[in-house]
């Protein structure tokens, strides 16, 4: 016996004829009076009585279609809990901008395609924001600068990339004449640079990379509220800022970048998926991710 039995019985019964239950199962009526007839020598008893255009049913087809609906009912209903269950899978992601230009809607792209079932949930955060939401267990996927990961406990941490150093400065900045940027040239000119309650590691990072060349920032303006805020700033008071390379695919129109040269060491993006809290599709997820960070570096260097 199979659930079709059930099925095909149960719509002639409520339909009282085997014409149009036929009609409504879309199939013959000879081929639906059969396997009506099948299921009856399968139980051994008679099911309904067959008139000349109508159909009744016996005391025993009376009892089996009640249990019949019922286990109709229950078998559409576990199949609706799976199948929701398949399309509520998610996977969260916390992440900047700048940290994933260039990669992040290409693996976005590839991972619907190996499980189009899964919901990527993005969030951009700032990197104090992303600790927090992953301390909650609100994230399943991180994406940090190396430095901050110490503070995350429950991660188990991969290098995604490693971004160079650019200084994004408005063209009316005096820097802006020059093609490259000595980061000597620094010494004495104020910056603007992102705020220490949700970038902490900005200015220390900051610090260690203008060190070696007797440098020490001068942050005129600190901007909390992440990269597009600061842009504004830097176009306000026409200033300058450093951030990694990645920023430069949001970048506005009236703001520009120099590269440094020589060359400030670049910032490490890190890829932490939960230990304690593991969703299987992160690790699919960080996989594709570094696959096509490899593939960006490939296309750069081929320029």
């Amino acid at each position: 016996m199979e659930l079709r039995h059930l099925r095909y019985f149960t719509a002639v019964a409520a339909h009282g004829s085997f014409s149009r239950a036929a009609e409504h199962l879309h199939l013959t009526q000879p081929a639906l009076s059969r396997q009506v007839k099948d299921l009856e020598e399968e139980l051994g008893v008679a099911l309904c009585v067959r008139g000349t255009n109508s159909v009744t049913l016996t005391e025993a087809g009376e009892t089996f279609y009640e249990d019949a609906r019922d286990l109709l009912v229950r078998a559409d209903h576990a199949v609706k809990r799976v199948r929701g269950a398949a399309k509520s899978e998610s996977l969260r992601v916390g992440y900047g901008p700048s940290m994933t230009a260039g990669i992040l809607a290409q693996a976005i792209e590839r991972f619907q395609a190996e499980a189009s079932r899964v919901r990527i949930e993005l969030e951009d955060l700032s990197p104090t924001e992303m600790c927090a939401k992953a301390e909650e267990g609100l994230l399943d996927l991180v994406i940090l600068p190396a430095g901050l990961e110490t503070s995350l406990r429950g991660f188990q941490w991969t290098e995604l990339r490693r971004l160079a150093q650019v200084l994004v400065l408005s063209p009316k900045h005096p820097l802006a004449r020059l093609k490259r940027v000595s980061p000597a040239r620094l010494r004495g000119v104020s910056l603007h640079g992102l705020g220490k309650t949700n970038y902490p590691d900005y200015l220390t990072r900051l610090r260690a990379l203008l060190k070696p060349f007797g440098v020490v920032p001068q942050l005129e303006v600190q901007i909390n509220d992440g990269v597009v805020p600061l842009f504004a700033a830097l176009e306000a008071a026409h200033g300058a800022t450093i951030l990694a390379e990645g920023i430069v695919s949001i970048l506005p129109r009236s703001l520009e970048i120099r590269p440094f040269s020589p060359a400030l060491p670049g910032t490490v993006i890190l890829m932490g998926t939960s230990s304690s809290r593991p969703n299987a599709h992160a690790e699919t997820f960080s996989r594709i991710l570094r696959e096509e960070a490899e593939r960006a570096k490939f296309e750069v260097r081929a320029i």
